[in-house]
């Protein structure tokens, strides 16, 4: 059986494609904490806000999504742990525990695996699908990251909407345009394979 069969069974996401191995899941969540990491140095400040915007997300969810549910669960867990341990890894090179915007951390965590666990359903092998797993999990980092901003920063939820939100609705909408062109491509390349 080739290789090229296999995206069309269900149950698969992008990282079923490379042969199964104790190293290669490893390898898996260490690159894509690695990546998130990355990510989160892409930073631009926003005025009036803690919380810069960032590829953070954006790598998020395109790990959890490439990974899968349980693996993009590590993967965030292994980025969070690190990152509260005293790696400088988290947007704009912060670490630690008391960050306003840990709470989208922890929020990226959740996000990573609902993403995952739709993506194993086939939700990024599809424009509108992609398009709605993106979002979906968007909300969920939002859901968990807006009320921590308000309690770390001992805000009003009004103000952390204003801070920790709204200015980053257009940038999140770009990140999941993005990912809508990306992976339903790359499914349609390794289906032809």
């Amino acid at each position: 059986m080739s290789t090229a069969a296999l995206p069309t069974r269900s149950g698969q996401v992008l990282a079923d494609l490379v042969p199964s191995s104790r190293v290669r899941d490893v390898a898996l969540v260490a690159g894509g904490a690695v990546l998130t990491g990355i990510a989160a140095q892409i930073a631009v400040p926003v005025p009036g806000s803690p919380v810069p915007v960032t590829g953070q997300t954006f790598a998020a969810l395109l790990v959890g999504t490439s990974l899968g549910a349980g693996r993009g669960l590590l993967s965030l867990a292994l980025y969070a742990l690190v990152g509260m341990a005293g790696v400088p890894w988290f947007a704009e090179g912060g670490s630690g525990v008391g960050a306003p915007s840990l709470g989208y951390v922890f929020g990226m965590l959740l996000a990573a695996t609902v993403v995952g666990a739709l993506a194993r359903r086939g939700a990024d092998r599809s424009v509108l699908r992609t398009a709605g797993t993106m979002l979906l999990g968007e909300a969920i980092i939002y859901a968990v990251g807006v009320p921590y901003l308000a309690l770390a920063a001992d805000m009003s939820l009004t103000a952390a909407i204003a801070a920790g939100l709204t200015p980053f609705l257009i940038g999140d909408a770009l990140k999941a345009a993005l990912a809508m062109g990306v992976l339903p491509s790359v499914w349609k390349l390794v289906d032809r394979k």
